[in-house]
């Protein structure tokens, strides 16, 4: 069974807040493939309503990220915004959790890309 475990919930967009993230776990000596990007996906399509806001003017956003490190299989992060935040959440499943390890290093990276550190 899949579940999402909470990482942290920050102020501000979800793309900026991404790069930042990105750029923290790349300093961490982790590598990260941005794998999803809704609006990206949805671009493609007209009168998509949002669940969150009804509307086709949304400003969610939801960011799939694959983080790699010594690891074989890449951990799976999605950072979902909306409304001026961005959670961050770590993906767990029987087939896909990451290690120790790597999720020490998530953490780590995730907490310097707070904007209050």
């Amino acid at each position: 069974m899949q579940q999402t475990i909470p990482l942290l919930r920050l102020e501000g967009q979800c793309d900026p807040v991404v790069t930042r993230v990105i750029q923290r776990m790349n300093d961490q000596g982790l590598q990260v493939l941005r794998s999803f990007d809704l609006q990206a996906a949805r671009n493609a399509h007209t009168r998509c309503e949002c669940p969150n806001h009804g509307t086709e003017q949304c400003n969610c956003q939801m960011i799939v990220l694959l983080v790699y490190g010594n690891d074989a299989r890449p951990a799976t992060m999605i950072a979902h915004g909306h409304n001026g935040f961005t959670e961050l959440l770590l993906v767990h499943s029987p087939g896909q959790a990451p290690s120790p390890e790597m999720e020490n290093a998530i953490h780590a990276a995730i907490l310097t890309a707070s904007p209050h550190r």
